[in-house]
């Protein structure tokens, strides 16, 4: 990953205003094969968290300008559950109250710092990368494809924007520090990945992806953010 996005988090924080407001697609009738609502409810769900654990510890970091953009972020990440939610019920297909998947990650992000709370939550935003791009390209229905292609534009945002935070808080750190950190990053994010990979795969293979073209492809998705954030040249003034 070498273009991290603007120097300031206020720059970020315009680029979210920029986006609030957008008109909606246009609602119509949709279908939506049963795997693939399934699917779709499920990241529906994680979309529409409240955001509480991260702005909490954005606010004891004291960077204004970061918080303002990270309360943008997750009111953008809601916005998304909320396109998904209408997708679903245009579709006549529920949504769903819980999942294990999402029970997980907000367990590991409890009462944690803007650090830990990004890693983890980078796992599943690379993840979606990779989801949405599927949808977009792969689905029948053109709301559905309409509807991703949206979600999909707004996450190739939100991931640099983590990534120039997570260097914000971590590049200063010795290189043995980092080495240490990238090992158990790639430790959460490969179980993760596999396990969205499995849990998703009648969706994807509707989509026309092999749950484990997903897997790889997520991996290289991957693969550039721990490099941005903890490899050599993160530590150094200037590196990408």
């Amino acid at each position: 990953m070498d273009e991290l996005g603007p120097a300031g988090f206020e720059e970020w924080h315009r680029g979210f205003v920029a986006r609030r407001g957008r008109a909606d697609p246009a609602w119509r009738p949709a279908e939506l094969p049963v795997p693939l609502a399934r699917s779709l409810a499920r990241f529906q769900l994680g979309e529409g968290s409240d955001g509480a654990g991260l702005i909490g510890a954005a606010t004891a970091a004291g960077d204004g300008d970061y918080l303002a953009a990270a309360r943008l972020f997750v009111a953008e990440e809601q916005d998304h559950a909320r396109l998904l939610g209408r997708l679903l019920a245009v579709a006549g297909r529920p949504t769903v109250a819980a999942h294990w998947s999402d029970s997980v990650f907000r367990l590991l992000r409890r009462r944690a710092g803007v650090s830990r709370e990004l890693m983890v939550l980078m796992v599943a935003e690379v993840c979606a990368l990779r989801y949405y791009r599927a949808v977009r390209d792969g689905a029948a229905d053109p709301l559905a494809r309409e509807v991703a292609a949206r979600v999909l534009a707004d996450e190739e945002q939100h991931v640099p924007f983590h990534v120039q935070r997570l260097r914000v808080d971590l590049a200063a750190r010795p290189a043995a520090v980092r080495a240490g950190l990238a090992a158990a990053w790639w430790m959460l994010f490969l179980p993760a990945a596999a396990a969205v990979a499995a849990d998703h795969g009648a969706a994807l293979r509707l989509l026309d992806v092999r749950p484990t073209r997903f897997l790889a492809d997520a991996i290289a998705l991957f693969r550039p953010v721990v490099a941005a954030v903890l490899g050599p040249a993160a530590g150094r003034p200037g590196g990408a």
